[in-house]
C-alpha cells in the first residue's frame, strides 16, 4: 500500500503506510473528518502526537486522522473552584501546556513534565509518572460521539479512571475509538508550591520526604533530569529516546502472587483491596534482560540484529536503533515479555496501542 508514512508520525519512527491521511485543526474539522470516513464506511484511526501508538508494517488500510488542534484557555473567575480551569485543545502538545502551568504557578501537572504526545491523549491512558496521573486534575472532558453522532461531554467520575486506564480507552477497539477527544479541562491549583511528591524517587532527587511539597519549578526540573537520564524525554539524535516511552504496564497482581516474589521485590498500592502493583523494571532487569539488550551477543540480537532493542538507559522502553521495523520491536519485546512470565509467572501487558500488529 502506497500512501503517507505512518512511521513520520510516530515517536517510535515504525510503521507502514496509510491509505488516507487527513489533518483536521480545529474542532469542527475533527467531527467532520470524522463524520467523512464513517460515512464512507472506512476504517479510522486517530493520531496526533504518537507518542503511544506502535503501528504494524502493513501500515493501516482505511482513514487516518491526524489532529493537530492547539491552544487553550485559562478562566480564573470561578471562585468556587479553588484555582483555575485550563481548557486546552486535544492536538496541543502535552509538555508545552505543563511548563506553561508551572511558570504561571497552576499547581498539579509538575510531576507530569516531560512526557511526549498530545493533551487529548493524556485521558484515554490517563496518562502518569512518578506517582501523578492526570485524573488527579481533569475536570471535563469533550468528546464527539460516534455512535450517536453527537457532541458529548465527560465528568471526571464519568471517564471511569483506572491505572492507565479510562472510559475512553475501553471503548476503543483496534485503535478506533467511540469518543474522539476534542478538548480537556483541567481544574488546577493556584501558588509556586507542587503538590505532595508520592514517589520516592523524585522526593530524593529533591531532597525532601515523600509527600512533602517542594517548588513546582524544581519539581519539573527535576523530572525532566529523571526522565532524560532513562531516555524518556525526546530527543532527536538520541535513538534511546526513539520509542513508545514505557513499553510495558507495570503489572497488577494479587496479595499471594506478590508474597510469591522475592522479598526485595518492589511493591506498591494497587488502589484495589487484595491487589498489589509491581514494578515491570524490576521483573525484566530480574529475568535477565539488561539496558541495551538486543546490541550485544544474545537473543535480542539474533531476532533484530541490532536495530531494535531495550533502551541503553531504561529496561522499560523497546527502541529503534535506526532502519528497525515495526517487527523488531515486537520481537524484542516478545523475548522479554516470555522471558518475564517464564523466570515469575507474571505476564507483562504493552502500554501502547498496537494496530495492525500484535504481541
Amino acid at each position: 500500500m502506497t500512501g503517507p508514512r505512518l512511521a513520520d508520525l510516530t515517536t517510535a519512527r515504525v510503521g507502514g503506510a496509510a491509505r488516507t491521511l487527513v489533518e483536521a485543526g480545529t474542532e469542527q474539522e475533527i467531527v467532520a473528518a470524522v463524520r467523512a470516513a464513517d460515512a464512507a464506511g472506512e476504517p479510522l484511526l486517530i493520531v496526533s502526537g504518537g507518542s503511544n501508538l506502535l503501528i504494524g508494517d502493513d501500515g493501516f488500510d482505511g482513514t487516518v486522522v491526524r489532529i493537530t488542534s492547539s491552544g487553550f484557555t485559562v478562566d480564573d473567575d470561578d471562585a468556587t473552584c479553588g484555582g483555575v480551569m485550563v481548557k486546552v485543545q486535544a492536538g496541543h502538545d502535552w509538555d508545552d501546556l505543563v511548563r506553561y502551568t508551572v511558570l504561571h504557578a497552576f499547581s498539579g501537572l509538575e510531576a507530569l513534565s516531560g512526557i511526549p504526545g498530545s493533551t487529548g491523549a493524556t485521558p484515554v491512558q490517563n496518562v502518569g509518572a512518578y506517582g501523578s496521573d492526570v485524573a488527579q486534575t481533569i475536570a471535563t472532558v469533550r468528546t464527539f460521539d460516534r455512535e450517536t453522532d453527537s457532541i458529548k461531554s465527560f465528568t471526571n467520575f464519568e471517564l471511569g479512571f483506572g491505572y492507565r486506564d479510562s472510559l475512553l480507552k475501553r471503548s476503543t477497539v483496534g485503535g478506533s475509538p467511540r469518543y474522539v477527544v476534542l478538548s480537556v479541562e483541567f481544574q488546577l491549583g493556584l501558588g509556586r508550591m507542587s503538590k505532595p511528591v508520592r514517589y520516592a524517587e523524585l522526593a530524593r532527587a529533591l531532597g525532601i520526604g515523600v509527600g512533602e511539597r517542594a517548588y513546582a519549578n524544581d519539581v519539573r526540573r527535576a523530572v525532566l533530569r529523571l526522565r532524560a537520564g532513562k531516555g524518556m524525554v525526546l530527543d532527536t539524535p538520541d535513538p534511546d529516546t526513539w520509542s513508545t516511552g514505557s513499553f510495558f504496564t507495570n503489572p497488577i497482581v494479587s496479595e499471594d502472587v506478590a508474597a510469591g516474589l522475592p522479598a526485595d521485590a518492589p511493591r506498591y498500592p494497587a488502589g484495589l483491596e487484595g491487589q498489589v502493583k509491581l514494578s515491570a523494571a524490576w521483573l525484566i532487569e530480574r529475568a535477565g534482560f539488561s539496558k541495551g539488550f538486543g546490541l550485544g551477543d544474545d537473543d535480542g540480537y539474533a531476532a533484530a540484529e541490532g536495530r531494535a532493542s531495550l533502551s541503553t538507559k531504561h529496561t522499560l522502553a523497546v527502541t529503534n536503533r535506526g532502519g528497525a521495523t515495526t517487527s523488531d520491536l515486537l520481537s524484542v519485546a516478545r523475548l522479554v515479555r516470555d522471558g518475564v512470565e517464564a523466570r515469575f509467572g507474571i505476564r507483562l501487558e504493552p502500554e501502547p496501542l498496537l494496530i495492525n500488529c500484535s504481541l
